[in-house]
């Protein structure tokens, strides 16, 4: 039976540039050590041996107890960092046993190096190490008792922490046996394992298992995370991730102009919009929301109520008019806009020309689709919408959710009307109509199918799940690091909606308020979860505590 693994990652970085945090695929982590060792001259064997010493900090400072610690290397660079760390930890006092998982005549490089050292502090090679010397080496090898029989060594049953340091980035195609077996077997362990730069069998690029994956309770990447340690189920089998900086020069790291980037506090605090003393409620804009039909007041009255939490100075709500006295009493701060309404009470089109001549008159931001209905003059609406803003040059700002993308999705011409500053929010389900693919398709590489759409559409992207990726127009890519399970729940949408209406109101770029309203939304979520906990979270808790999430982001800027 498997031990129970954690299902968020967090980080905390070790000292990596967290204000734009690069996420890198595996190519590119490759050529951005090679750059560093035949470029800049730093020696492979210096990086390898900071990378080992940073992860040995990690081990003190979370398993400061954990006295007997067994090490899994492999043959490549990968283990060559666990052999530093077994020397490591031996030196500072720990019982340390190594496990090769492969012919020691195998190991390469510095790995190869390390190994050497390694061997010279132990008094004889095997079981027999020197006393004073804390580090074992043993190979484990077909007839061991380990692989093939599946039977535990008395010696890594004892371990009290499992170092994972087997397969690295380079692994291409599913773990083979051997290594197969023997990372099976440490899944079946209760013991905790830390993982070396990635979870051993993982792809680095797409976070999906090659076979077989080592389930980690934690993974201490070098340098910068790797893609596929936040995408899911990579970001499962990661546990807690943290990032060690090893010394990767800015300039060697900046040539390979990466567009994918992992949102951190420290980015997300520079794009908060500043708040002058001097300011009024029109200082900071005005967002229109056009939401809401029978039975939906909820989703229209969340998305209104976000954007002025967000911090917007004005909000309205478009919506059809037998609604307005209920949404009139939900919302004392949100002004209304009643419409012509079908008889289903969804918006009828004739509504078009009297909202577009409101929203260009308030210059305001278009929050459009939450709670709208599918009815089918409704969906003219949205096209009609569309169609003259492009045809009349009114330039007005939108975030298009919910019904409004699925209005999109029955014309999809419409889609190549949309202006460059529009945010579409789809969760995969809308994702899958607006494109005609299906979710798992859609869901097996996330960061592909958000940069694909994004540039051929012309538009800011918000592609809603675990994580939520955020993609533009020039490729720039944000892969979100806030937000927990118990998200997982109606309405949440409706509040994202408004929290980055809200934002774009007060000036920000819609690719800035898009990737800051998504890690505003799920660090929202995850203060509410510190008093409500996960289960039972319901969008309106989330909402309460946008304000708060704000704050610890302006906290940060003041302290810079």
């Amino acid at each position: 039976m498997l031990k129970p693994r954690l299902n968020q990652f967090r980080c905390f970085s070790l000292g990596a540039r967290t204000e734009n945090m690069k996420v890198v695929t595996a190519t590119e982590m490759r050529q951005i050590d090679q750059d560093t060792i035949e470029g800049i001259g730093i020696p492979g064997i210096v990086l390898m041996e900071t990378a080992g010493s940073a992860i040995v900090r990690a081990i003190e400072r979370h398993y400061p107890t954990c006295q007997r610690i067994g090490i899994f290397a492999g043959k490549g660079n990968n283990g060559g960092d666990g052999i530093v760390i077994a020397r490591q930890l031996a030196h500072i006092g720990r019982d340390v046993h190594l496990f090769l998982v492969s012919p020691q005549e195998s190991f390469t490089g510095e790995a190869q190096t390390n190994l050497q050292i390694a061997k010279r502090l132990t008094a004889s090679f095997g079981l027999q190490a020197a006393p004073k010397s804390g580090l074992q080496i043993e190979e484990i090898l077909t007839g061991t008792g380990f692989y093939g029989t599946g039977t535990v060594p008395t010696t890594l049953a004892s371990c009290e922490l499992l170092i994972d340091a087997i397969l690295g980035t380079g692994l291409r195609g599913a773990v083979r046996d051997p290594i197969a077996t023997i990372i099976n077997a440490i899944n079946r362990l209760p013991t905790p394992v830390l993982s070396v730069d990635l979870p051993s069998g993982l792809d680095a690029d797409t976070g999906h298992p090659l076979g077989t994956c080592i389930q980690a309770d934690r993974t201490v990447t070098i340098g910068l995370p790797k893609r596929g340690l936040l995408m899911h189920p990579g970001a499962e089998l990661t546990g807690k991730l943290e990032i060690a900086d090893i010394g990767f020069p800015a300039q060697v790291v900046d040539a390979q102009d990466i567009k994918v980037n992992w949102t951190s506090a420290t980015q997300a605090a520079q794009w908060m919009p500043p708040r002058p003393l001097s300011s009024h409620k029109g200082s900071y804009g005005r967002v229109l929301v056009v939401a809401g039909s029978t039975g939906m007041t909820g989703a229209a009255a969340l998305a209104s109520e976000a954007a002025l939490r967000a911090g917007a100075g004005l909000v309205t709500l478009a919506t059809p008019k037998h609604l307005n006295p209920i949404l009139e009493g939900l919302l004392p701060e949100v002004m209304t806009l009643p419409l012509p309404e079908t008889d289903a009470g969804s918006l009828a089109v004739s509504a078009t020309s009297t909202l577009l001549e409101f929203a260009e008159k308030t210059k305001s931001i278009l929050a459009i689709g939450p709670g709208l209905s599918q009815h089918p003059e409704t969906v003219s609406f949205v096209h009609h919408l569309i169609r003259e803003n492009r045809e009349h040059g009114l330039d007005l700002r939108m975030v298009i959710d919910a019904d409004g993308l699925n209005a999109l999705a029955q014309d999809r011409e419409t889609l190549s009307l949309l202006k460059s500053e529009t945010v579409l929010t789809p969760h995969p389900g809308e994702m899958a109509r607006l494109t005609n693919t299906a979710v798992p398709t859609l869901e097996k590489d996330r960061i592909r199918t958000v940069q694909q759409f994004a540039s051929e559409h012309g538009v800011t992207l918000v592609f809603k799940g675990a994580p939520t990726v955020t993609g533009t127009p020039n490729g720039n890519l944000w892969v979100n690091s806030t937000g927990n399970p118990g998200m997982a729940t109606g309405g949440m949408g409706d509040v994202l909606t408004g929290i980055i209406a809200g934002l774009m109101a007060q000036g920000i770029s819609s690719e800035s308020a898009a990737a800051l309203g998504v890690y505003l939304h799920g660090l929202a979520g995850d203060i509410a979860t510190e008093t409500s906990g996960m289960h039972g979270l319901i969008a309106s808790d989330v909402l309460k505590t946008v304000p708060q999430a704000i704050s610890s982001l302006t906290g940060l800027t003041q302290n810079h």
